[in-house]
């Protein structure tokens, strides 16, 4: 038994208050005469297609009484609209309104005619600033969720694709949608990861996607290691459901989530892929070699600087000759923070004057900071080369994670010397061993468990799995 009677006037006069349409300027309703029946339009204004809403009421007052006799001629005969469904639920119409659906209350009718004939505002797919690519697509996900299922589907032809969607928080009810293919998903996986979905127990999720992560996980989240990838390429997230992975999308980010996740995926970018294997596997090792030296490059100079006898006459030139007046360990530490300050401003700066901005911290933190004495040239450098290299990673938690473990390793030489170095690389390697994912893999995988196949394709560029020949 549905929450609607066939009296119109009772159930738009039910719609009217739950839907506090006297105190929402925005929620529109309608009431007109059609085939001799009163019928009782709700809409938001916004979501509407007008001129799709024009040629369909002007097919309803066409209308005769003999198409009203009961639902499903009406259906068959005088709904001209393909996204229609029956609704006898009260609160799943105020969703349904709310998201944009147009629902009709009609005399004789214990049901409402869910009509989806909705649009969002939305921005151009143009390619997303941080996921550039020097060959390949340049389209990217929007804030839409429809069109980012559909910038996937175009690349996936295939029947056995999926997009299940589902609905989270109690006053949000935002649409979160899984990407699989069903002949290649971990079934397994993909029951744990469902059922996790639907026990999240929140209001909203406030900040989309990364609401959405951490309801998945709630514990574990002093580790700084990214536990997801997050993307906003249609085309990675295409070759990650052929590649057999979920692809998460949440209404309103133009970020999709890709599960699950190990180090290897994080560090990988679209870019190896869209070039010629030998090339494709320069890239990536040249991309695991900057890593490298994001972490360790700054701590083994400390190291150096604290043992200047272990250091060969042809690189003697590493050494600070001048005299150091303030403790390099400080100054490395305050060029961390300068950076990290600088970019923040340079977000937060209006486009016009990002380059004089650039100038002046230049001037400033380079040349009279070196110049007044509080920072060694060789520290400006060696900094410099670090900042470069973060900016290598597509991913901004890898970064802000490889920093965090830098300056751990950095004020752990700083104090204990060797010891205090090789106690920061194991700090660091447990880090990466203990860090939790969502589907319960080492995120080490496939070097821990050992996978010597998949773990061929993580090192050099192959041929994709998917293709044939």
């Amino acid at each position: 038994m549905g929450d609607f009677t066939n009296s119109a006037d009772e159930n738009v006069r039910l719609m009217k208050e739950k839907l506090r349409v006297d105190t929402n300027f925005d929620i529109l309703y309608r009431t007109v005469e059609m085939g001799g029946k009163k019928a009782g339009f709700f809409f938001v204004d916004g979501f509407l297609q007008e001129d799709l809403m024009h040629k369909l009421m002007q097919f309803f007052l066409t209308l005769k009484q003999d198409d009203l006799t009961d639902v499903h001629r009406f259906m068959k005969v005088g709904m001209p609209f393909a996204e229609t469904e029956e609704i006898d639920s009260a609160d799943r119409a105020v969703t349904g309104i709310l998201s944009g659906v147009t629902c009709v209350f009609i005399d004789g009718f214990d049901v409402c005619i869910g009509i989806d004939g909705r649009t969002y505002p939305m921005r151009s797919v143009d390619e997303p600033w941080k996921d550039r690519v020097m060959r390949g697509s340049r389209d990217g996900f929007v804030e839409t969720l429809v069109f980012n299922v559909a910038l996937i589907r175009r690349r996936i032809r295939d029947p056995l694709f999926s997009a299940e969607i589902m609905g989270v928080g109690e006053r949000s009810r935002s649409d979160v949608v899984l990407c699989y293919i069903e002949d290649k998903v971990d079934k397994k996986f993909l029951s744990e990861l469902k059922k996790r979905i639907e026990s999240i127990k929140v209001e909203s999720l406030t900040m989309n996607v990364q609401s959405l992560a951490e309801c998945l996980l709630k514990k574990s989240w002093i580790n700084p290691f990214p536990k997801f990838k997050y993307s906003e390429r249609p085309d990675t997230a295409a070759a990650a459901i052929l590649d057999g992975n979920i692809v998460v999308l949440v209404d309103n980010s133009p970020a999709a989530m890709l599960l699950p996740t190990s180090m290897f995926d994080v560090i990988e970018e679209a870019d190896d892929f869209y070039f010629p294997p030998v090339v494709g596997t320069y890239l990536r090792w040249s991309r695991f070699a900057v890593t490298l030296v994001t972490v360790l490059l700054t701590p083994l100079w400390m190291l150096l600087l604290n043992n200047p006898s272990w250091v060969p006459e042809w690189l003697s030139f590493i050494l600070i000759k001048d005299e150091i007046k303030v403790p390099v360990l400080l100054q490395l530490l305050l060029l961390e923070f300068c950076i990290d300050g600088l970019r923040l401003a340079a977000v937060n700066t209006p486009t016009m004057m990002s380059t004089p901005l650039s100038i002046v911290a230049g001037i400033v933190v380079g040349e009279y900071a070196v110049s007044s004495g509080w920072f060694s040239p060789e520290s400006m450098l060696y900094m410099a080369v670090v900042t470069v290299a973060t900016y290598s990673q597509a991913s901004f938690e890898m970064g802000y994670a490889l920093k965090f473990v830098r300056i751990i390793t950095l004020i752990l030489t700083s104090i204990f010397n060797l010891w205090g170095f090789i106690t920061g690389i194991i700090i660091w390697v447990c880090m990466l061993a203990c860090n939790n994912t969502i589907s319960g893999k080492s995120y080490l995988y496939p070097l821990v468990p050992f996978n010597g196949a998949r773990l061929k394709r993580k090192l050099l560029r192959l041929r994709l799995p998917h293709e044939k020949g």
